[in-house]
Parts: structure tokens; C-alpha cells; sequence
């Protein structure tokens, strides 16, 4: 998330431009092929933002790749607009304007869904400049004419019109253009993008407005097509209709896939890849027709061989040669949970970590109404049905502040559909939900977590792929910055008060001992009390705890009591579970469900003696 040494990779990238024209033609590159690998490696960058960083497949994006050489060239060949750059940059701006109208369309459906609508966009996109634009783009023939661009300096005027002078111009766009990815990438809005691509659930759990960041994401891809497309009319001379084509989208995902996603570098070093084979295969070994054959075949036995790309690749490689690469996998024993202090979990109350008063684009609400005096959770009402099948039928559900509460009941009684009615990630059929003296009713899970609401899940719902102190950072991220904001440029680390807060939530879950070690070889019962983490590092006022203990070894259980305890004291909680003998020993009141309604409510020795309790659902097992 961070960058140990900033700028680094900028300077090297620079170093690896510059050196580039003295090494490549060893190779056989010429500066025009070169230069062909740099617009495309510009291209990819966007592109790689919205599918290797934040999970959008699209092949949509020759729409916006087209539209950006299209508007760039027709203001300099129609229009006769003097200024290259600025007609490029035009281009770009039109492209991302075109790319916010499109993503609102694209985005309302997921997956699949959503690669075939961008597939149809471009399609149209096709369609459009070869038939009613025509007039405007050339149709089949292009813009011809486009012009190479000059620097007028007064004294004198530079003339970028050679093959080496074009290289080094964009490769200069190149650098920009990486640059500007890299701080968006390690900005508190780029990380986001990692936690939606790995758990678009829970990153809108936690807080963060799934939609408007994928929307950004589909934004910020479309400029870079479109600054990309402007550049490909000046390194040709003309904007040729292809661009437009579903061919283009589909030579930027393999040149992606090729070099490695979610990387930025990735479809610079597969359009090299890719650019030089199909040169080699056609100029050298003359396979004629066939060389899409042979290249495809080369294609397939990359992904095949190298899943993460080429850059995947000499990672995994320089891993494995620095002794790193068995560490990842290596399993490790829980370590024993050693509770935490009456003074520390007296810290972690509900209003959570010391702070400075809430940013000001934070939302007006967010946890400005913990002075309501009534109870903090008040549903009246509530029923739910799925078509024929009633899951709740009439809860009246009272929660005081500061109190520990239990629900239990057999499979089926509506715990799990009760607790997401509650968060809001389903909406009631009927009824009334408040929270703090304010009707959320209706209400998205998002705003709802904004408002210090926020529940863990009885399965682990994580961000893979990311380090734990990542995982709580990006729960932190949204209760410091709010659901959504711009902030492109700016460095997580100069957050106020985010890292005491994600430390503070690693000793209160007991991960202090290996912060960043990536989730995914973590052991079962450590991924439990992460998941509990990510709910703590909202800050929530109201916690509710899904089965907490479910699947857990005996050794694991005794734990994740003596941590829910510690982290109980001046919280207000609310659990499910099955273990009556643990769950009963936390809470201060149980809550008793059956065939979704409210069977009994009473203390904990009160369920225990019940006869409707346990003749319903216990058994008489405790009565034994």
C-alpha cells in the first residue's frame, strides 16, 4: 500500500526509457516499433487500473481508444486546430467524458454481465464511426493528414518529425502516465480499488461506495485509451477506423495478460512481447497467414506456464532465490491469544481511537449522534418474505446502549436474515429499523456502517489477496475518509491517526505478531479474529458478531472467548451462535428465535430454565 523508497520505480522507469533506443535495435526494434510499444504500454496502464487492480474485465475499451484519436484528429485535420498536445489532451477529456456515461450503463450489472455490455458498446462504437459519423471520421478510410506536433520557443521552434524525436516524445507520455498511475495506485482512493477487485461485499461492508469507486476506475481507464488513441494518430499520421475494433480491445487483454496484471508494467512488457513476435514470425520466419496461429499458441502457453504474467514470473523467481518464496505457503500454529488488558479494551470503547475531529468531507451524520440517549437499536415490526417462504414474521427487537446481547435459535429460525435486515444488506418486507433515535430503514449497508453499524460474518469474508494490516486499513480507510472520495494524490500515510488505529486493532485481535503476512496463509482460527478486526476498525458503535465462533478447534474457541471479552467491555455487541455454553457466558441477555419469530427473552440463567426453550430447541439439554 505504501512505497518504502518513493519514486524509485519512477526513476527507474525514466533510466529504462532513456536506455531503451541504445539497446533495443540490438534486438531488431525499430524506433517506430518502439514507439508502438510505448502508446500501447500507455493504453494498458488504464486499462490495467480497471481489471488488474480492481476486477473489471472489459473489452470495451477500443470505444474510448478510437474516440480519443478520433476527436484529436479531427480537430487537427478538419478543424486545423494548430496545437497538437492540446488536441490530444481534448481527445482524452472527450474519451472520459464518454467513459462516465458508459460506466453508469456497464456498471449496473457485474461479472459476465458486465464484459458483454462493454463488448456491445464497442460494437457500437464500431458501427457508429463507420456509418452515421462517417462524415466526421473518415469511415473506412480514417483522418489522414494528422500532424506531428512543434514547440515554438521563441528563439526557435522544435519539430518533433523523426522516428527517434516521435520515440522520445511519447515516451515522455509514457512517464507522465506511469507516474500518474503509481500515485493513484498508492493514494487511499487506489487501494480501495484492491479491496473491491478481491471483495466488492465487504469493501461495501466496511464502509466504501463500491459503485462510485468502479465508476472512477472505468473514468480513469478511459482517459488513458483516450490519450492513448490521440497519440496513435500522431505516430501513424492518420487515425486509421481500427482502433476501433473489437481486434484492439482483445490485443490489449492478452498484452496484459501476457506481461501481468495489476502490475502497471504488465502491458508494456506484453506489448513488447507481443509486438516483436508478430514482427519476428512475419518479417523473419515469413509464416505468412499463419503467424496468428503460431503467436496464439505462444499466448496460451504463457498463461498456461506463467498464470501472473511475465512480471508474476521474475517475481515468483526472485522470491524463490531470496529464500521468501516458501514463506508464503509455509503454514503456521495460532499463536496463543494473550488477552488484552482492561486499560486497552477500556481504550477500544465505542467511540474507538483518539482522533482528531472527523475531516470535512466525512458524512454530516457519521458518528455525530452517539449523545441519543435512548435505545440504540430499536425494530419494530419486522418481516421478511422470499415469494412464498416468510424468514421473519413480526420482530419487536430492543438493543440498550452498552449492552451484550445473545440471539439464538435452531437452524432455520431467521438469525442470519435478521442480522442482515438489521445492517441493511436486505431490505425489510415490512417494518421499522432505528438506529441512534434515526429510521434506517431502507437504507444501503454502506451508510449504514457510516453511521457506526457494522457486523462481522459467520463466513469469512476478507480481502484475500491483501496483507492483514491491509485488510484492517482498508476498514479504517472508510471511517476515516468517508463512503467515497477523489483523494488521487495524496499518500495513505498521511492520514491522521490511521495508523494508530490499525495498530490499535491488530493488538486488540491479537495479530500483532505477523501484520504482514498475507491473509490467505493464515490459519482458520487467526482469519476468524481477523474477520472480527475489519468490523472493529469501522469504529462501529453497535457490533454484531455472526457466529463468531463457528468451525473452530476447542483450542481456538477458548481464544476467541477471551478475546470477544476483552473487546466487550464498554461495547455494545450483539452475537449468534451455537454455543450456548460460550455464547452464554458472554452476553447479558438472549434473545430466543424460532420459525422466525421472537420465542422468549430473558437472561442467560432465565433461557437456561425455560421448559418452552428447551422443549423448542434445546432438547432439554441444559435442563439435563
Amino acid at each position: 500500500m505504501r512505497s518504502q523508497r518513493p519514486f524509485v520505480i519512477e526513476a527507474l522507469t525514466a533510466i529504462g526509457l532513456i536506455v531503451a533506443p541504445f539497446v533495443l535495435p540490438y534486438l531488431d526494434f525499430t524506433p517506430t516499433t518502439m514507439s508502438r510499444i510505448v502508446v500501447w504500454g500507455l493504453f494498458g496502464i488504464g486499462f490495467d487500473i480497471l481489471y488488474g487492480f480492481t476486477g473489471l474485465l472489459s473489452f470495451g475499451q477500443s470505444a474510448f481508444y478510437g474516440t480519443g484519436g478520433m476527436v484529436a484528429a479531427y480537430l487537427l485535420t478538419i478543424v486545423g486546430f494548430p496545437r497538437v498536445v492540446i488536441a490530444v489532451i481534448v481527445g482524452m477529456i472527450a474519451a472520459s467524458i464518454i467513459g462516465y456515461l458508459i460506466g453508469l450503463i456497464a456498471l449496473r450489472r457485474t461479472g459476465i454481465y458486465f464484459a458483454m455490455i462493454t463488448v456491445a458498446i464497442a460494437e457500437v462504437f464500431y458501427f457508429v464511426e463507420f456509418n452515421p459519423l462517417s462524415e466526421y471520421t473518415g469511415g473506412e478510410n480514417g483522418l489522414p493528414g494528422v500532424p506531428t506536433p512543434t514547440f515554438p520557443l521563441g528563439f526557435t521552434t522544435i519539430h518533433i518529425d523523426t522516428d527517434w524525436s516521435l520515440y522520445t516524445f511519447f515516451a515522455f507520455w509514457y512517464l507522465v502516465g506511469i507516474v500518474i498511475a503509481l500515485r493513484i495506485v498508492r493514494s487511499p482512493f487506489g487501494v480501495i480499488f484492491s479491496a473491491i477487485r478481491d471483495n466488492p461485499l465487504r469493501a461495501a461492508a466496511v464502509g466504501h461506495n463500491v459503485h462510485d469507486y468502479k465508476l472512477a476506475a472505468f473514468v480513469i481507464a478511459a482517459a488513458y485509451a483516450g490519450l492513448a488513441g490521440g497519440l496513435l494518430g500522431v505516430l501513424q499520421g492518420f487515425m486509421p477506423p481500427e482502433a476501433f475494433t473489437f481486434d484492439t480491445s482483445g490485443q490489449l487483454v492478452i498484452q496484459t495478460a501476457i506481461g501481468g496484471a495489476g502490475t502497471l508494467f504488465g502491458p508494456l512488457v506484453g506489448a513488447t512481447v507481443w509486438l516483436y513476435l508478430s514482427d519476428f514470425f512475419q518479417n523473419t520466419l515469413h509464416l505468412g497467414a499463419t503467424w496468428k496461429l503460431v503467436l496464439g499458441i505462444v499466448f496460451v502457453l504463457l498463461v498456461c506456464f506463467l498464470h501472473r504474467g511475465l512480471i508474476g514470473g521474475i517475481n515468483d523467481l526472485y522470491d524463490l532465490a531470496a529464500g521468501r518464496g516458501a514463506a508464503k505457503v509455509e503454514p503456521e500454529a495460532p499463536a496463543a491469544f494473550s488477552g488484552v488488558t482492561a486499560e486497552a479494551a477500556q481504550k477500544a470503547a465505542p467511540i474507538g481511537f483518539a482522533r482528531e475531529p472527523a475531516p470535512p468531507a466525512m458524512p454530516a451524520a457519521s458518528r455525530t449522534t452517539n449523545d441519543f440517549s435512548g435505545p440504540i437499536l430499536r425494530a419494530s415490526g419486522l418481516t421478511k418474505r422470499y415469494g412464498g417462504l416468510l424468514a421473519n414474521s413480526d420482530i419487536h427487537f430492543t438493543v440498550n446502549r452498552g449492552e451484550l446481547r445473545g440471539i439464538i435459535g435452531p437452524n432455520g429460525a431467521g438469525k442470519t436474515t435478521l442480522f442482515k435486515m438489521l445492517t441493511c444488506e436486505v431490505p425489510p418486507t415490512s417494518g421499522k429499523i432505528m438506529f441512534e433515535g434515526r429510521d434506517i430503514t431502507g437504507m444501503n449497508v454502506t451508510d449504514v456502517c457510516q453511521l457506526g453499524l457494522t457486523k462481522s460474518y459467520q463466513v469469512n469474508q476478507l480481502f484475500t489477496r491483501l496483507t492483514v494490516r491491509e485488510n484492517l486499513t482498508i476498514a479504517a480507510l472508510a471511517e476515516r475518509r468517508g463512503k467515497f472520495r477523489l483523494d488521487m494524490l495524496r499518500r495513505v500515510r498521511k492520514i491522521y491517526g490511521l495508523t494508530e488505529q490499525v495498530e490499535h486493532t491488530l493488538e486488540l485481535v491479537d495479530l500483532t505478531a505477523h501484520p504482514d503476512k498475507p491473509v490467505s496463509a493464515l490459519p482458520y482460527g487467526e482469519k476468524r479474529r481477523l474477520e472480527v478486526g475489519l468490523a472493529l476498525a469501522c469504529s462501529p458503535s453497535l457490533l454484531l458478531l455472526d457466529e463468531p465462533l463457528a468451525g473452530m478447534s476447542p483450542r481456538e474457541r477458548i481464544e476467541m472467548v477471551d478475546l470477544l471479552k476483552s473487546i466487550s467491555r464498554g461495547r455494545t455487541i450483539i452475537i449468534i451462535d451455537h454455543d450456548m455454553h460460550s455464547l452464554f457466558e458472554l452476553v447479558e441477555r438472549v434473545t430466543v428465535l424460532q420459525e422466525g419469530r421472537v420465542l422468549i427473552e430473558g437472561t442467560p440463567g432465565e433461557i437456561k430454565g425455560n421448559k418452552a426453550v428447551q422443549e423448542a430447541y434445546l432438547g432439554g439439554v441444559l435442563a439435563a
